[in-house]
């Protein structure tokens, strides 16, 4: 193969065998490819039928919003919404798992009497740290989407026989109409549901107890939108004319005022930051993932800080008073569920270079570019002047552009942690 000692290292005796081409960072892209060629059948089996059980449960749940009983419908529906996303984590770890054969680290793993794990084993592990990023990223904002179109699209004029009717519509409302006495019931329970698993799977008990706990933490945060829906909404003039809120609203409007280049300064982060999330954080955030089911280096915070300074002041702080841990903890918990799992990838993808890393986050998003221009190539493809025709051509040109960016994009997961984890185990 042409230009392979450029993407050798300088020393071939310690990449595991087979694999000394790959190792250079600069072989992302072909290596990408050469995993979806490979797992391309299983990559597509996986993809289609998360996809249908994905819309299936979508469906079901706006049926299930509309008609009598209605709260306790609602009930039924948010249950339902959590699976759709337990359905978007069973289809990711299943794609990334059927990935694991064509990968150069796993060879090694097995080589050396390691890595031999189910997919029960990724899926539990990998649970809670992506139910974490996926509400904190805002990649549950799109099932959110999907559920309110498929409801407008069941019955497109409900809306507005609602309104001559002069009765209150629930189209679109199946997620946010729960009673609020309803609503904190329910959350009692997905709280003592996510707390009995939780601790099950921090004392490494039982082999679903990560999912189960992954669950009740999804159901928590749900009914606790529903329930708190109503209380925010009725508190925000009260909270609006508080004292301190008052007083920071005066001295942000001051500074703005004041501090030269202060609005300039905070209107250039307001414009560059939401290119920021989509170009870094964004891609770390699945990668994060991907290497959660490969099961390499962390599972925590205390792995992820191991061999640094943290470690240390984790350690120092073990042994404070245990109110004032409790306490610490709560007040970061946000911080370490957010950040620490994407600092962990980047460490791990650190170590093969910074090269690797520029190069999956423009290969991820360039990527999601080439899938939006897919998808308006192929609305303009099958335009056509008949009425209403794009409600039969727009959904296969979705899945066709989705289904091209959501495999390459795990190909591309896999092909950046197995580059990082080689050149990392060949360095040891």
């Amino acid at each position: 193969m042409s230009g392979t000692s450029a993407l050798s290292l300088p020393s071939q005796a310690a990449a595991p065998r087979g694999s000394s081409w790959m190792l250079s960072p600069y072989a992302l892209p072909a290596h990408a490819l050469r995993i979806a060629a490979r797992c391309a059948l299983p990559l597509i089996i996986w993809f289609s039928l998360g996809r249908l059980v994905r819309w299936g449960l979508l469906l079901l749940a706006a049926t299930l919003s509309h008609g009598s009983w209605y709260q306790a419908r609602l009930i039924v529906v948010l249950f339902l919404f959590t699976l759709v996303v337990m359905t978007s984590l069973a289809t990711t770890v299943g794609m990334l798992y059927v990935i694991r054969d064509a990968l150069m680290e796993t060879r090694a793993r097995r080589t050396a009497g390691e890595g031999r794990e189910g997919i029960f084993g990724a899926l539990n592990r990998t649970a809670l740290v992506f139910s974490g990023l996926y509400m904190t990223w805002g990649f549950v904002d799109q099932d959110v989407r999907d559920f309110e179109n498929i409801d407008i699209f069941r019955q497109p004029d409900r809306w507005l026989v609602d309104r001559f009717a002069h009765e209150e519509s629930t189209v679109a409302h199946g997620l946010t109409g729960l009673d609020v006495k309803v609503s904190l019931l329910a959350m009692g329970m997905a709280y003592l549901i996510k707390t009995f698993f939780g601790r099950r799977h921090e004392a490494n008990e039982g082999r679903f107890s990560g999912i189960f706990a992954t669950f009740g933490e999804l159901a928590f945060v749900f009914y606790g939108l529903n329930a708190t829906a109503a209380a925010v909404g009725a508190r925000t003039d009260w909270i609006g004319h508080r004292a301190v809120v008052a007083v920071w609203h005066n001295w942000f409007d001051g500074a703005k005022a004041d501090i030269p280049g202060w609005e300039a300064f905070w209107g250039f982060v307001g414009e560059v930051w939401p290119y920021v999330i989509d170009a870094l954080a964004a891609p770390l955030a699945w990668l994060t993932v991907g290497i959660l089911v490969y099961g390499a280096y962390a599972e925590d915070t205390q792995t992820t800080i191991r061999g640094t300074r943290l470690e240390r002041a984790a350690t120092h702080l073990e042994r404070t008073h245990s109110l004032t841990r409790r306490a610490l903890t709560k007040l970061t918990a946000g911080w370490t569920e957010r950040w620490v799992p994407l600092l962990n990838s980047l460490r791990l993808t650190a170590r093969g270079g910074a090269p690797l890393f520029g190069l999956f986050a423009l290969c991820y998003v360039g990527l999601h570019i080439g899938g939006d221009y897919l998808g308006r190539g192929g609305r303009y493809l099958f335009a056509s002047d008949k009425p209403y025709l794009w409600l039969a051509t727009d959904v296969p040109v979705d899945f066709v552009a989705d289904l091209l960016v959501t495999t390459l994009s795990m190909c591309l997961i896999a092909a950046t942690f197995d580059l990082a984890a080689s050149r990392d185990r060949a360095g040891r």
